[in-house]
């Protein structure tokens, strides 16, 4: 896998990501300020603008052995990639939409 790393995280266990979210965990690993008491993956999603109670959820279930996808794109590609998860045996499947700063205003 092209951008792909492993982590060893504590509390949480193996963790295999690729692609941004690769980026996304090591920014927040480096910047070594955890928000709210989340991991680093956890102050990663938040940075990407999932909201915390999602984030807190999110590590849950890491926590308890459970699979955690992300899908980055556009709506089309998040939406194409939705139909075809929900075509296995999935859990939950969530949508979060990160907000343009000044976006409407005119």
């Amino acid at each position: 896998m092209f951008g792909s790393a492993f982590f060893a995280i504590p509390n949480i266990g193996p963790v295999l990501a690729a692609g941004p979210v690769v980026a996304w965990i090591v920014s927040a690993m480096e910047g070594a300020v955890l928000v709210g008491g989340v991991s680093a993956i956890g102050a990663g999603l938040y940075s990407i603008g999932i909201p915390k109670d999602s984030v807190v959820e999110y590590e849950t279930a890491l926590k308890t052995d459970k699979y955690l996808l992300v899908v980055h794109g556009s709506a089309k590609e998040v939406e194409a990639a939705r139909g075809f998860i929900e075509k296995t045996h999935y859990v939950t499947v969530n949508t979060h939409a990160k907000e343009l700063v000044g976006a409407g205003s005119r």
